[in-house]
């Protein structure tokens, strides 16, 4: 693919911004640096293509992924090469690699830990591995998704100084850049062999005057991924284990919120109008982050995923929303930007999600907070929430909702049968009077569902007024022991198989009478939750062929989307999604117990 030029920003005769000058990567190619307040993505070509500023919520200021502008690019002048590259273990340290001829150069990169939610700190270092490296440097950052240009350039002691709009930049480690007509920085960067040079850029809300010491950044920022992450030697696929680790704690912000992946607007099927913002944190995926983390021990994430959870329903209670910002705000409205978008997608920030009613939230913040009990990591706070989303289950599951696929309200199965889940394992994990209450309803919400959710095969269906299929209730019926022991589970896990699945990916549901595959792609997390299924049935063999075909499903640098073509072989969808890489490593534990 050729590398495109650094070129001003094509404009239409009003001034506005059409189009960025890099040319887009399929999604499998991308990587992502986090340090949980935000994220940033790079392609091939070494350029920082997507990164939101201040915090994950906030306009971008790299936006070249959806067709604006803004970079902060280091590459190899010699177009003739071949790319590569690599996580560090168990971290999102990334190592970009470049093979050219007579040389090979790298650049190290990362987002500096801790996180800090008014200032991001991104880290890269160029090494000479092989050879002499020279390389290109370029640094345009653009607030408010490519409107703001860098103003009021100049160097002080070796560091550049700029703002983006309200934002304070700086650069160290280019002094001898030029500033071009664009008003970018840039300037070439010579390497001998065996060398390295180190480049620092700080986007930050307010102005800063410390220090930009390169060594001890890199020092801060490799303790604590060395301490984020626990060696998980004793499980199946550890090093993708290890990663998914890495991944979440990336996601996480040092509030408790785990954004559900680092983008919006990359499309799950092409211009089907299907493209959400996903820069927030959903309570069901966090819920199932911090269940999967405690199923392997102890750690950060479960205590963030509780915190985070137990605060939003003393907030809201029965009025919780699905999602919300990291910070513990509403989402905003959905809109769209004046940008052309990911070829294929769209343009829109914002999620109509934050205004949905959805029933089985509450059964998974249940689920969660039952998995921390077993740890003893619930403390008082928590310990009331609990009592606040059962009363919640109460109040609340008669009423139609929105689901785990957020789609028109109805009386989704999955709902009530997550809520019977969540109340049986807070029952189980916190004896006592207010567990036999939590007994009797969930024995009240399941006698209802058989009743008018059953399909007469047996197996589990949709809604009372849909009969068909939905790899979603998978999931309940392997997290809870007593739905696992009925004929319910193989009923309905046979029938996913037969009907929700090809070559050895799962799809949510049918679409109308479109073949599998023409209206969306096999989803991930299905994916995972028939390896589940497949392990509660005690089909060890057959849930690890489901968990290795799934965990295949990804790019070089090992992320995973929402979605998989299976045609294409294609990732769809936001990147990375953080349940999938939870799913992974909760089925990884359950297969590294399982007989």
């Amino acid at each position: 693919m050729a590398d495109p030029p650094f070129v001003d920003q094509p404009r239409d005769a009003g001034g506005t911004a059409l189009r960025g000058t890099h040319v887009p990567w399929t999604l499998r190619s991308y990587a992502l640096l986090a340090d949980g307040e935000r994220g940033a993505l790079i392609d091939p070509h070494g350029a920082v293509v997507w990164m939101c500023a201040p915090r994950w919520h906030d306009a971008a200021v790299f936006s070249a992924l959806i067709g604006g502008s803004g970079d902060f690019t280091v590459r190899p002048d010699d177009p003739w090469q071949v790319w590569g590259g690599r996580y560090e273990d168990g971290s999102l340290i990334r190592v970009s690699r470049w093979t050219l001829t007579g040389s090979q150069t790298e650049c190290r990169e990362a987002l500096a830990l801790p996180g800090d939610a008014d200032r991001a700190v991104l880290l890269r270092r160029v090494r000479a591995v092989r050879g002499a490296a020279r390389v290109q440097v370029r640094l345009a950052v653009r607030a408010d998704f490519g409107t703001r240009p860098m103003t009021d350039l100049r160097l002080r002691d070796g560091v550049w100084h700029a703002r983006s709009g309200s934002l304070h930049v700086r650069l160290h480690g280019l002094a001898h850049a030029a500033v071009g007509p664009d008003g970018a920085l840039a300037a070439p960067v010579a390497v001998p062999a065996g060398g390295g040079h180190d480049l620092v850029l700080e986007i930050s809300a307010g102005p800063r005057d410390d220090p930009l010491d390169p060594a001890r950044l890199w020092e801060r920022t490799e303790r604590a991924w060395a301490q984020a992450v626990p060696e998980c030697r004793e499980l199946p696929a550890a090093a993708d284990v290890r990663q998914a680790y890495a991944v979440l704690t990336g996601l996480t912000s040092r509030s408790g919120g785990m954004v559900a992946a680092a983008t919006t607007s990359l499309p799950e099927r092409a211009a089907t109008g299907r493209d959400y913002d996903y820069r927030y944190a959903w309570l069901r995926d966090q819920a199932y982050a911090g269940t999967a983390v405690a199923r392997h021990g102890p750690h950060r994430l479960v205590d963030d995923a509780v915190r985070f959870t137990a605060r939003r329903l003393h907030e809201d209670g029965p009025h919780l929303r699905p999602a919300y910002r990291v910070d513990g705000g509403p989402l905003p409205r959905e809109r769209t930007l004046p940008l052309p978008g990911y070829p294929g997608g769209g343009n829109r920030i914002g999620n109509r999600a934050g205004a949905q009613f959805q029933l089985d939230v509450f059964g998974e913040a249940l689920s969660l907070f039952a998995a921390a009990a077993r740890l003893d990591r619930l403390d008082d706070d928590a310990r009331r929430a609990v009592d606040i989303a059962a009363r919640a289950v109460e109040e609340t599951w008669r009423r139609p909702d929105a689901g785990l696929w957020e789609i028109e309200p109805a009386w989704w199965t999955h709902s009530r049968l997550s809520a019977v889940a969540g109340l049986r394992a807070a029952a189980e994990a916190l004896p006592g009077p207010s567990a036999r209450r939590w007994e009797e309803l969930a024995d009240a919400v399941l006698r209802e569902t058989e009743r008018t959710c059953k399909h007469p095969t047996g197996r589990w269906q949709r809604s009372p007024q849909d009969a068909r299929l939905d790899a979603a209730l998978l999931r309940p019926l392997s997290m809870d022991r007593r739905l696992a022991d009925g004929p319910a589970l193989t009923a309905t896990r046979e029938a996913v198989e037969r009907d929700l699945t090809s070559e050895g990916y799962v799809y949510r549901f049918q679409h109308g009478d479109h073949p599998l595959g023409r209206a969306e792609g096999a989803f991930l997390l299905c994916g995972h939750f028939m390896t589940a299924a497949c392990l509660a049935e005690g089909r060890t063999a057959a849930a690890g062929r489901w968990f290795e075909r799934t965990r295949g499903a990804c790019g070089s640098p090992g992320l995973y989307a929402e979605e998989y073509d299976v045609v294409q072989r294609q990732l769809r969808g936001n990147l990375p999604q953080a349940f999938v890489h939870a799913l992974l490593l909760e089925n990884a534990v359950r297969l590294a117990a399982a007989p």
